[in-house]
């Protein structure tokens, strides 16, 4: 094994000056994501410093780095945008090498007649958008992240967007890519509408989260962008059971909407005050052709006007809450203000479930979290993300930190996010529904799994046979 300095000195050998960061402070902060935040405002680090941060400018970078490496049997941890917040940007292992595309940011082609695009790995989402939106096009992705996240990343993590109900997840949306394997040979998966040409490849890569690959280049579907027929609903619903009822309604009668929302009484308290009125928030939206948008929102409001327990809410309040609704550096920075003021934190786990058992595991959890976490503020949940089978649950929960920085997470978060995947793997849901396992979840990867554990574990024995991809992301450390 190399030491640190070697490590860096190759580095640098191998990508030239500026293009390696080696400073302790960066180091520190690059040991960890945003599953750590409340130890990365106060200046506490407890996790293994990186050798070095190596900036990739190219795919052929990527592969020299993961070439290095994995002849020297050294940990590297895949970046790009920064905005995880699972752990699996935590250097799990001593002097690894943090490993980042964020340089690689141009878009390579955009192809109006096939309806694609291609990206390198570093190209930040909403630069894309904005682009692709003054010419009449969008992705149709639209995570919460949006101002933050890069491509790479997104493809990594196998990200969502707040429109999947219309557009699918980003596993809907990756035609093709290019990806670089731990012994630094690069691949690329063509870019075709559809193949029977044996397993869908493009799934090693889509969501692998750095464990088995480093994705150094994406293509994208493409849609036409329609911002002028967008239609907002909401309405005020006695409780989640009906909610979820109403959900399953819109969903298996065949309908599209854009957006399907549905907020339990504490998460629409911090959403939707002047409107909740202590009840659960149920929102719509569609978008795209005027023909299809005008009939999803009559097959809705049809569907609704059946259970004479919902009220309806202004449709114009709900259109300014999503527009405001992503986050950028900005509202990190005013985040991190509050919390250094307050001691009081905020987290979200999301999981999935059937229609027959999201509702058991939305109160179940709520109720186990509520009885068996010190210092808890609330926790609420919201369903964001809806299909024929079933739904996801978004918990959201904050408490108020009594404890010292290093111990906080220890003492609060993972004990929450036990219970959470606790509950959603005894009643037949799933642990992670969009942000990945990470190593916030990595415990529960085998029960996840069950008896095809073997199958996903093979794909890591196959592709990093000498283990330096992401240490302790979704493959827990033995």
């Amino acid at each position: 094994m190399p030491t640190r300095a070697q490590i860096a000195d190759r580095l640098t050998e191998l990508l030239g000056p500026g293009n390696v960061e080696a400073e302790e402070a960066e180091l520190r902060r690059s040991s960890i994501d945003r599953y750590r935040k409340y130890q990365d405002i106060h200046q506490v680090y407890v996790l293994p410093t990186p050798a070095a941060v190596a900036y990739a400018n190219s795919t052929a970078d990527v592969a020299a780095v993961l070439g290095y490496a994995n002849a020297n049997r050294i940990n590297v941890v895949p970046r790009t945008g920064r905005s995880a917040t699972e752990g699996g940007l935590e250097t799990a292992l001593p002097d690894s090498i943090v490993l980042d595309g964020s340089r690689m940011n141009q878009i390579v082609s955009i192809d109006a007649e096939n309806m694609q695009v291609s990206v390198q790995c570093g190209v930040c989402l909403q630069d894309l958008e904005d682009l692709l939106r003054a010419r009449g096009l969008t992705t149709g992705h639209s995570p919460q992240s949006k101002p933050l996240a890069q491509l790479g990343g997104l493809t990594a993590t196998r990200s969502i967007g707040q429109l999947s109900t219309l557009y699918g997840g980003i596993e809907d949306m990756v035609v093709g890519l290019e990806a670089v394997l731990p012994d630094g040979r690069v691949c690329r998966i063509k870019n075709v509408p559809r193949r029977a040409a044996g397993p869908d490849i493009r799934h090693i890569a889509i969501g692998n989260e750095g464990t088995l690959c480093f994705i150094t280049e994406v293509t994208l579907r493409l849609f036409r962008f329609t911002p002028q027929t967008t239609r907002f609903l909401g309405y005020r619903v006695p409780g989640m059971a009906a909610g979820f009822r109403i959900l399953r309604e819109v969903l298996t009668a065949g309908l599209r909407p854009a957006v399907a929302r549905l907020y339990d009484p504490d998460d629409a308290r911090i959403n939707f005050a002047p409107v909740a009125a202590g009840r659960c928030v149920l929102i719509f939206s569609a978008e795209g052709n005027p023909h299809i948008v005008t009939a999803t929102i009559a097959a809705i409001e049809e569907i609704v006007a059946r259970h004479p327990e919902v009220t309806g809410l202004p449709a114009d309040y709900f259109a300014d809450w999503f527009a405001r609704l992503n986050w950028g550096p900005a509202q990190i920075e005013q985040e991190r203000r509050e919390i250094r003021e307050t001691g009081e934190i905020g987290f979200t786990t999301e999981v999935s479930g059937s229609w027959s058992v999201i509702n058991d595991i939305y109160q179940t959890t709520v109720d186990r979290v509520r009885a068996e976490t010190a210092n808890l503020l609330w926790i609420g949940g919201h369903s964001s993300h809806s299909y024929q089978t079933g739904t996801n649950i978004y918990f959201v929960y904050y408490y108020r930190v009594a404890c010292p920085p290093e111990e906080e997470v220890a003492r609060y978060h993972e004990p929450i996010n036990a219970i959470i995947c606790e509950q959603a793997l005894r009643l037949g849901g799933s642990i992670v529904h969009h942000h990945g396992i990470g190593k916030a979840r990595a415990a529960w990867t085998r029960a996840e799994h069950g008896s095809a554990w073997p199958l996903l574990h093979g794909l890591k024995t196959a592709f990093d046979p000498n283990g330096i991809m992401n240490s302790g992301t979704i493959f827990p450390i033995e």
